[in-house]
Order: C-alpha cells, then sequence, then structure tokens
C-alpha cells in the first residue's frame, strides 16, 4: 500500500506484524510521510528497487529474508546503498545492533517505542539522506561543468579524451570501426587580429554549432583547444568519415559568419583518420593529416 501526502518524504516500513506496521504507519502519516508497506524481506527489496524510498524502517525477525540479510542486498546494490536504514528490533541484546550498525545500518528503534523517538530517528534519517542527495547532485554538476567548454558549450578536452578511450574500447569488443576527425579553423589568428578576440568568440560559437548541426546521433564533438575541434564518429569506416568531415567543411565555408557589424568568410581544414589502435596514435595520425590538409591550401579534408 502506498500513501502520499506532502515531501516530508517516502517511509518503507518493511515489518511481518500487522500491529506494529499499522501503529508504525499511522504514525508516520499523521507526520505527512508518505508510506510504502512490505510484510517479509523479499517484499522490502522489491519495494525498495521500485518506490526509491528515504528512508527504511527494517525488521530484524521476518519470514523469509530476515532483517540482516536484507540489508546486505541493499548494501551491495549501487543504487539503493545509500537509503538509510533504521532496525526494529523487540530484542533486548545488543548483538544484533552492533552487528546492523557495522554492517551499514544508519539507526535502531527498540520495540516497544515512544512516538516521538519514532519520529526523531525516522527525521534523522530521511535528513542524512537529503544531504546525500544534494552533495550527490552537487557533484553530478560539478563533473559536468568540468567536462564543458565554457565558451561555446562542447565537451572540452578532458572529456573527449576519456570518451575517445571509452569508445575504442567498445569499438574493440564488437569489432566496428571508428572515426577520429579533427577540425581546426583556418586563419583564425588573423580572425582575433583584424577582428578583436569577442569576434573571434562569435565565430567559434557559430562553428561549434555549425558542426553540431551536422554530425550524426552518436557522434561526439568537443573542443580541443584554441581553435582546434575534434569529433568522434563510432561505426564509421573510412568512406563514411570522409562523408562527415565533408559535410562539416561544407557546412562551415558555404555561408559567411557573423562578427558583430559585418561578416567574414570561415574555412575549416580537417584531418581524419580511421581505426582500432592506441588512443595516441590514431590523433597523431588525425593530426598529420589535418597538416597536409593546410599545407595544401586549407578548407578541405584529408584523410590518413
Amino acid at each position: 500500500m502506498s500513501v502520499s501526502h506532502t515531501d516530508a518524504g517516502k517511509i518503507l516500513v518493511a515489518e511481518d506484524s500487522l500491529v506494529i506496521r499499522t501503529v508504525v504507519c499511522d504514525q508516520l502519516q499523521d507526520e505527512g510521510y508518505e508510506i510504502v508497506e512490505a510484510v517479509d524481506g523479499e517484499s522490502a527489496l522489491r519495494l525498495c528497487s521500485a518506490e526509491r524510498p528515504d528512508a527504511i524502517l527494517l525488521d530484524i525477525e521476518m519470514p523469509g529474508l530476515d532483517g540482516h540479510e536484507v540489508l546486505v542486498q541493499l548494501k551491495a546494490d549501487d543504487e539503493l546503498s545509500s537509503i538509510p536504514v533504521v532496525f526494529l528490533t523487540g530484542r533486548t541484546g545488543t548483538d544484533d545492533m552492533v552487528a546492523g550498525l557495522r554492517a551499514g545500518a544508519h539507526d535502531y528503534l527498540r520495540k516497544p517505542f515512544e512516538p516521538a523517538e519514532l519520529l526523531a530517528r525516522v527525521g534523522g534519517a530521511v535528513r542524512i539522506k537529503r544531504l546525500q542527495d544534494e552533495l550527490q547532485l552537487r557533484n553530478e554538476q560539478l563533473d559536468k561543468l568540468s567536462r564543458v567548454d565554457g565558451l561555446t558549450g562542447l565537451h572540452n578536452r578532458r572529456h573527449m579524451d576519456e570518451q575517445l578511450e571509452k569508445e575504442l574500447s567498445t569499438g574493440v569488443r564488437h569489432g566496428q570501426p571508428l572515426a577520429v576527425l579533427l577540425l581546426d579553423i583556418d586563419r583564425f589568428k588573423l580572425v582575433n587580429d583584424v577582428e578583436g578576440h569577442p569576434a573571434g568568440d562569435r565565430v567559434l560559437q557559430e562553428f561549434a554549432a555549425r558542426v553540431l548541426s551536422v554530425v550524426r546521433v552518436g557522434d561526439v564533438v568537443g573542443r580541443w583547444g584554441g581553435e582546434e575541434f575534434v569529433v568522434i564518429a563510432p561505426h564509421t569506416d573510412r568512406p563514411g568519415a570522409l562523408r562527415l568531415a565533408e559535410r562539416i567543411r561544407a557546412a562551415v565555408a558555404d555561408e559567411t559568419m557573423d562578427v558583430g557589424d559585418h561578416r567574414i568568410p570561415v574555412t575549416v581544414s580537417i584531418g581524419c583518420v580511421v581505426g582500432l589502435g592506441p588512443a595516441a596514435g590514431l590523433l597523431a595520425d588525425a593530426d598529420a593529416a589535418l597538416y597536409r590538409s593546410k599545407d595544401e591550401g586549407r578548407n578541405r579534408v584529408t584523410a590518413a
């Protein structure tokens, strides 16, 4: 049974005694908690996965899996391990409690208990869970920021290095070719020198947008540094890599770019390589191909 109230929190009450379970649920519902009820260890684990409660009140003595066994399985599951567990027990000894706390339980509550004690321990567990969730969210946001280029919004070099290793591993495992394209905006220093750095920033932003507009779903685009960009194209053979590179080259060269009060022509040179070798080797080959494009007149695609 699930009863929705305010955002006080969602509590899973796993207790095989109908009388005790009813008393606990009523007291928690009166405080605005959303309640999910489980009658044994198996249903407790199933409902944890489905409902993702903020805290669990877990009876130690239940049919089938007891509370300790449920706790072990919860802590072994990365998606459930952070949910605080408050043990319920009618035993007077401390051995069970010590074992539970060592195994990762947040707290324990002895039966019979006062309503105020129940609410205090549950409230403490919910606060811990929300602090953990907030910390995880902030860490994820910081990690995302550390992987994004602030000017263009593309992935940065750190992310692209990791993504390349990941895609190479996947390609080797499945026997699928991988293409890497290195892009360099032609004569970009001249844009900064003549038009100014704000204009250069606008060119970088529009360039990134044009590349994104023609790559395929699954291709990964990042800023490598300065006016250099990289495209990782999984499941792409040499003809496919050349077609993709040519689409990018044309998308950049076909229209002038806005630098404020006027527009200027912009072109790109591209070097591409296809293979499943070490990342450093692929990047070196793509870089050599890029410089051949530069040496042969720019605004062109060269394959390694």
